[in-house]
């Protein structure tokens, strides 16, 4: 797989996360296939190649590939800017991540791969677990990422914790995104090459 395949693939994976935070924050409701396949990338540290961490399927990235299309595309009348929000405050975020911070977040996800031993990657513990991470660890990076949507929902302890659950798989993949050659000035000068890319790896999904 070439580098824009990959590269575009882990953007289209922080926009799946953005998509499902605001999913959440305002109806409370999310795929759990998906919720799972998000949480996972968190889990696998040391992959042997970018598809691993998204269980290997392009097809499993379809939602963050169309939400991609749709932000970044010239054609596109879905633009949304609270999406566009989220994704560009997790890929500031992770930017600030200092090796120290590297080290503590790599100590905290090895804790969480040992739960996973006994508890499903969706289960409570877990999602609170990874929660705990987001919230301790890349909150007091920068300026907190202010989500949108319903006081009663997301006044749920539940959502909360899947909600900051999420902003860490997208640090994941914003990390993963960086790691392999992206950069917030391609975003600007190869949107179009980013957009046709996605394009045409929605078609084989």
């Amino acid at each position: 797989m070439n580098s824009i395949n990959e590269q575009t693939l882990t953007l289209a994976a922080v926009c799946q996360v953005a998509y499902w935070v605001q999913k959440i924050s305002r109806s409370g409701q999310i795929d759990e296939d998906e919720l799972a396949l998000l949480l996972n990338s968190v889990m696998i540290t040391s992959p042997e190649n970018t598809m691993e961490v998204y269980g290997g399927e392009i097809s499993h990235l379809k939602t963050g590939l169309t939400t991609l299309v749709n932000h970044l595309g010239n054609k596109s009348t879905n633009k949304d800017p609270e999406i566009t929000r989220y994704v560009v405050s997790l890929l500031g975020l992770e930017r600030r991540l200092s090796k120290d911070k590297m080290n503590a977040l790599g100590e905290r996800i090895t804790q969480s791969q040992r739960q996973l031993a006994h508890y499903d990657i969706i289960s409570e513990t877990l999602v609170s677990s990874l929660a705990s991470i987001y919230s301790d660890l890349i909150s007091p990076l920068g300026t907190p990422i202010q989500v949108a949507g319903d006081p009663t929902i997301l006044k749920q302890t539940v959502n909360q914790h899947k909600i900051r659950a999420l902003l860490l798989a997208g640090i994941r993949s914003s990390v993963l995104w960086r790691q392999i050659g992206g950069q917030r000035r391609s975003i600007i000068f190869s949107r179009s090459k980013i957009v046709e890319c996605a394009e045409q790896l929605l078609r084989t999904c």
